[in-house]
């Protein structure tokens, strides 16, 4: 699919294509290693321990988020754009440490508020050993969009699946200091670092760190104001994605969280194919015309809906037999939500395109715009359905989310069509 998006001969096809299958690939790897990752956390402290692993998945990255001015969006961007610019990479280098600093003095100045309404079940001082979660996963953010900004997809599929595998060696030294959250977080915060050390020794090698002028205030801003465009709906992206999990969380306890934790990570194995379109195609839309980035994309969405949709019956058809094997019958409960989930996540190939798109030709506020909606679905739908009926409920939700997205950008994209065709 990927391949006819790039105008030249046989060879730039054949290398997008392998790009495109490396970060499927990879993904998956990921996914899995995270998936090996809470079967370990599962198996050491049950449902209440894997609602926890999630939380510390979730929250401190999202703070990361918000205190980076939408930098790991913005990133691929400028360096595919202004590469040759020798006051871009250290204006990057200086956003990112600022940003880093923003989001642990703001975890440590909410921290007990934090701790009151998603950690009361921990020890005050796990919450606030957070913000050390807040600064290695932003770094490596980052640093992942970093390689692929600079065109390094093989080292950015490496660090993406470097960064779940990482946990497990770490996290399983660390069970012999106990079996609570504290070698959770620890494992956390150790295998984001080394993960960012190996993304800034390949970045050196790339000669990414050589030839700098210093930052520039102006283009800083640049970078801030573009960001921030994008920042907006990244990080409503990733509250609509978990924002359930928060909400699962603070009203039904860390037990129901932790089934719910399983049901989701098991269905956005669909989501894989379309953040692949949108991790590889950015870029790529971001070099060519609008006009031509505008048609190819229009050509594509049939098979990108059918990319997803045939991906999706395999794994609602493996649901019932996967997940009891895996993590046991105390995660039976997983699995009518996992098959709800599949179904929001059906268009998630569209979604990926026009997410690209509208990146690539420099409108990322629209795609904030489409996952704006998206995020009121869900706070409705979670406000309405998680209480009376739990772990379903969060899961339809979720699915009348998903769909949400992807038929406000539909409607955006078509909206984009409708001059050029009208003229």
């Amino acid at each position: 699919m990927t391949a006819e998006l790039v105008a030249g001969g046989a060879p730039a096809r054949a290398g997008l294509r392998k790009v495109f299958a490396g970060n499927v690939a990879a993904r998956l790897a990921a996914l899995l290693a995270l998936a090996v990752g809470t079967v370990l956390v599962a198996r050491v402290g049950g449902p209440d321990l894997v609602g926890g692993f999630t939380l510390l998945r979730v929250l401190p990255g999202l703070a990361g988020v918000l205190a980076a001015a939408g930098l790991p969006g913005a990133v691929p961007f400028f360096l595919s754009a202004q590469g040759d610019n020798p006051a871009l990479r250290s204006t990057l280098v200086t956003l990112t440490g600022l940003g880093a600093l923003v989001g642990c003095l703001g975890w440590l100045v909410f921290a007990p508020l934090l701790h009151a309404t998603f950690f009361q079940t921990w020890w005050v001082g796990i919450t606030f050993g957070c913000a050390g979660a807040v600064f290695s996963q932003l770094f490596v953010a980052v640093g992942k969009a970093m390689l692929q900004g600079i065109g390094d997809f093989r080292g950015a599929n490496v660090a993406i699946v470097a960064e779940e595998v990482s946990y497990l060696p770490v996290y399983l030294a660390l069970i012999a200091f106990g079996r609570g959250m504290g070698p959770v977080l620890i494992a956390l915060i150790l295998a984001d670092l080394l993960v960012a050390i190996g993304i800034a020794e390949r970045l050196r090698r790339r000669e990414f760190f050589r030839g700098w002028a210093r930052p520039d205030a102006k283009l800083a801003r640049s970078i801030c104001s573009y960001g921030s465009r994008g920042q907006l709906g990244g990080v409503m992206s990733l509250i609509n994605l978990r924002l359930d999990v928060a909400v699962l969380g603070a009203m039904a306890g860390p037990a129901v969280l932790g089934v719910y934790a399983i049901a989701s990570k098991y269905a956005e194995l669909l989501r894989l194919p379309g953040l692949a379109v949108t991790y590889v195609l950015y870029p790529v839309f971001s070099r060519h015309s609008r006009q031509a980035v505008t048609q190819r994309t229009k050509s594509l969405l049939l098979p990108a809906l059918g990319l997803t949709a045939g991906a999706a019956i395999p794994l609602a058809a493996g649901a019932g037999i996967i997940l009891p094997a895996l993590y046991g019958k105390s995660f039976d409960g997983a699995i009518g939500p996992t098959w709800i989930l599949l179904a929001g996540l059906l268009g998630e190939g569209v979604t990926g395109l026009i997410t690209a798109y509208l990146y690539g030709i420099g409108r990322p506020g629209l795609n904030s715009l489409a996952i704006g909606i998206a995020v009121l679905v869900t706070v409705v739908g979670d406000l309405l359905l998680i209480r009376p009926f739990g772990v379903t409920g969060a899961a339809v939700a979720s699915a009348a989310a998903y769909l949400a997205t992807t038929a406000t950008l539909l409607i955006l994209f078509r909206h984009q069509l409708r001059p050029r065709e009208e003229s």
